[in-house]
Order: structure tokens, then sequence, then C-alpha cells
């Protein structure tokens, strides 16, 4: 089986290691990337296992993007399937869908859309036509569904997250060495790992803080347009020293920082246009026996399941009460980490979702 894969995600270096399980399983697979996504150049230019093509893109790190030299990549790979790692309102999967159709070859899209709102015109009419000529989508999560049926789509729609984690990099490590660089040896660490970005609720973590002891600490990883905000909320609050900022790091980083942490919080806050599509970072965690402690923002409740803890968005007080609990018990941490790991194993691993994307590649044709 011969596939072509279209994704601005595989800009990401970690993501890769779900191709290669793809590859393993006898696919003869072709995947293009953006050169850079935004200001995040492709980490990965080559790869052994398939055959990656590396492109310009216009208008990189905007959804209505498209690549101008893809039609002589499709003629080149003469595949049997083409899997458009994008949403159906996109012009790249307009773009891809066109060439697909004038080659006579199958396709399939993919979406996180959990929420259900009106497009503006090209994204209408993009939708509309890759309604029509596709053969069926992956979501990924249950409410990603169930809008594609309620925006009419009428073709068959499986369920599988984007990415999953490669459990041989996602895993327990000593960073005996990396807490004592961050000055955060003998503290309790409360981690976040993401965009800086006011729907992630990163002040509800600053403010549950304040009700915390003071050996428990925030570690914020990453960056984006509210930090300043942020900073100056742990000052009014007199929690400066006790909340570190770090840049983002490299995705081949994550896994160290990760082991920082005693417990990681994703406090995402809904949107009238935004929700919680997955929380990537939940699963990254799990791996690495974090115990975790999400929303109940859109699919973070089934992401962490039974092995870790969920509170009502916004609800300073009530995460609060749920990092004590973690704090005073470590037996506790202990459990839910090794609980989370297990969760990964069952039903997050890259070969995991490797199979069952294949599997509908199978069905598809």
């Amino acid at each position: 089986m011969r596939v072509l894969m279209v994704s601005k995600a595989l800009v990401v270096g970690a993501y890769h290691s779900k191709l290669r399980e793809v590859a393993r399983l006898g696919v003869d697979l072709t995947v293009i990337v953006p050169s850079r996504w935004g200001l995040q150049r492709s980490e990965v230019v080559e790869a052994a296992e398939y055959d990656l093509k590396v492109l310009s893109c216009v208008r990189s790190g905007h959804l209505q993007h498209f690549y101008p030299n893809v039609l002589s990549i499709f003629q080149a790979c003469r595949c049997d399937l083409v899997h458009i790692d994008e949403e159906p309102f996109s012009a790249v999967t307009w773009e891809v869908l066109t060439i697909a159709r004038l080659h006579k070859t199958p396709a399939l899209f993919f979406t996180w859309q959990n929420i259900f709102e009106r497009y503006h015109y090209y994204g209408r009419l993009f939708e509309s036509y890759v309604f029509r000529h596709t053969r069926g989508a992956i979501a990924g999560n249950e409410e990603a569904r169930d809008v594609l049926y309620r925006r009419g789509f009428r073709r068959p729609v499986w369920v599988i997250p984007q990415f999953g984690v490669d459990p041989d990099f996602f895993k327990r490590m000593d960073t005996t060495g990396l807490r004592e660089s961050l000055g955060v040896a003998d503290k309790f660490v409360v981690g976040f790992m993401g965009r800086l970005v006011e729907e992630k609720g990163l002040d509800t973590l600053i403010s549950a803080l304040k009700c915390l002891p003071e050996n428990v600490v925030a570690l914020i990883v990453g960056s984006g347009p509210v930090q300043a905000q942020l900073e100056q909320l742990s000052l009014n609050l007199g929690l400066a020293r006790r909340v570190t900022w770090i840049p983002s790091v490299a995705s081949l980083e994550v896994p160290r920082y990760l082991n920082v942490f005693d417990a990681l919080v994703l406090p995402s806050r809904t949107r009238p246009k935004w929700k919680e599509q997955f929380g990537r970072v939940l699963i990254e965690a799990m791996a690495c026996e974090v115990p975790v402690i999400g929303s109940n923002s859109g699919e973070i409740p089934n992401v962490v399941g039974d092995v870790g803890y969920i509170f009502p968005e916004g609800d300073a007080e009530a995460l609060a009460d749920l990092l004590g609990q973690l704090h005073a018990d470590p037996s506790l941490r202990q459990l839910l980490g090794s609980r989370g790991r297990s969760r990964v194993l069952a039903h997050f691993t890259q070969a995991g979702i490797a199979q069952r994307t294949v599997s509908a590649y199978r069905e598809v044709l």
C-alpha cells in the first residue's frame, strides 16, 4: 500500500515516531511537511523508513496555507491513498484533494474541530467540496466526530488521536541535575508546558498556588502573548519567587522537563470558539509517570480517564485542593504515575495509533 501524507504538524521531530510505526506495518509512505510552520523550522529533514519531502509553504502559520510544488511530489510517488492531515475547511486540503481527484486516488482528512461554528465563505466552500469527494475522515476526539456528522459529513469517521507517544522516549528518568540547575531541587514542582494563551487558563494555576504551602512552586515551560499578564498576576499575588518561567524547549528535550514536575496541570478554559481538543502534554506526562490534573474542558476528562484528577475549569480552590492531596502523599503520586503510564501503553502509544490508522487506510481502500 502506497500512502501520501500531508501534514504541517510533522514539523515537530518527536511526532515522527508514528510514521516509523506506520512504515513498519508495510506501508510505503511518502510524507510532505513544510520547511517551517510559523516560526518553527522542520526538526526532521530526512528519514530512513519513509520518504520525507520538506517543501516551502505559502502562508506558513496560517490555516489557509498551501504548497506550490505538491503536484510534482504526487506524480512521483504514485500513491494508492492520500492522507490529508489537515482540517476540511483548509485551502491545503482542497488543493491536495483536487490533485488526488485528477489522479483518481481516494483520500481522507483529519479534524480536531470540536465546536460547531459557521465558517467564512471560503471555509464553507472548501469544506463542502471535501465532504463530497473524500472517502472518510479521522477525528482526533469524539466531539470532533459528532461535529462532522452535524455538519453533514456522511462518510465513515474513525476516532483516532493525531499522535500518540513513544514510550521509549517519554519515560521516567532521573533529572536531579536539571532540578538543581532550575533551583527547584527541594521543592514540590507543579508544571505546565504549552503555549501561554488565555484559553490555557494559567491564571487559575497561579491563583491556586496562593492557597498552597511555600515549598510548592510552579514551573511554566512555554511562551505566548499572555506571559506578561501572568507575570504581573504572580507579582500581585506575592508569588513571583514561586513561579519560574522557561521559554519553549525543543521537542526532543520535552521528556527531561516533564520529569522535573511532581505534577502536571492543564487548566484549560473553554471559550466560545475553542475548547481543549486533546491535551497531548497529558499523555506525554503520563508516559513519564507524572501525575496529571486537568480541567473539565473538552476532551481532557476522556484523555485522563480514572488515572488522574479533573477539576471544574476556572476553579482555583478546587485545583489547590487536588494539588494539596498530591503534595501531602508521595505514595499517591507514585500510584497515579504508574497508572498513568499503564493507560498510555494501553491507549496512546504511537504504535497503537499507527495500527488504528493503517486499519482505517485498509477500510478506505
